[in-house]
């Protein structure tokens, strides 16, 4: 598992991170709209799988203002990230909720405990064939009719490219629902779309929802 060379990609340009892209304003509407719908529907404690600096932990925990997110009832949140520097980021900016650094693939969580999973473009640097093991772990600690949200870059499935930390690969709603149904989940939702102006990505988004049966 490249856990400890991602967390040390992601350690080194954390500030610059946090800078570009470490506040839900910085966050594309149609990105937010879709991670609002999907928090409001999702039913017990959330797990924001790659937290990074927190916003969308917080996002989870309590909506937001801006008109194309959810408002809601402050919502059981936990965060978790291989980035030592982004969970001190994170617990400083929101000391009101519970953040802790590790790896997907021993989550701390009891066994079917969850009632969502947002692994929001924090899969893509895990390389294909380790994938179906973080999947299963997931299916793990959600409870049935659980639900994950999957964000990541619409492109040729497995293959690698030069992300700006360090190397992604691309998938395909469809090629992710092959690795999905084994580890236990239904795949209910799919999208795609091209690069917004503006956006801090330059590649095609797509993002996946699947429930745990």
């Amino acid at each position: 598992m490249r856990d400890g060379e991602i967390a040390a990609a992601y350690g080194a340009r954390a500030g610059e991170y946090i800078a570009l892209a470490g506040d839900l304003v910085q966050m594309a509407d149609a990105d937010c709209a879709l991670i609002g719908e999907w928090r409001d529907a999702a039913a017990g404690r959330l797990l924001d799988a790659g937290c990074g600096p927190g916003h969308w932990t917080q996002f989870l925990h309590a909506g937001d203002s801006r008109e194309a997110c959810a408002d809601g009832e402050p919502r059981a949140v936990l965060g978790i990230d291989l980035s030592a520097e982004f969970i001190t980021h994170a617990r400083s900016r929101y000391p009101h909720l519970e953040f802790i650094e590790g790896s997907f693939t021993e989550l701390p969580v009891a066994d079917g405990s969850l009632g969502g999973i947002l692994a929001w473009y924090s899969l893509i640097h895990t390389p294909p064939e380790e994938l179906p093991a973080v999947l299963a772990e997931f299916a793990r600690v959600l409870a049935p009719g659980g639900s994950i949200l999957i964000g990541f870059f619409d492109g040729t499935p497995r293959e690698s490219f030069a992300h700006a930390v360090t190397t992604a690969y691309f998938w395909r709603a469809d090629a992710l629902a092959e690795l999905l149904e084994p580890a236990g989940f239904t795949v209910i939702a799919s999208e795609q779309r091209a690069r917004i102006e503006g956006e801090v990505s330059i590649r095609p988004h797509a993002s996946l929802t699947a429930t745990r049966r």
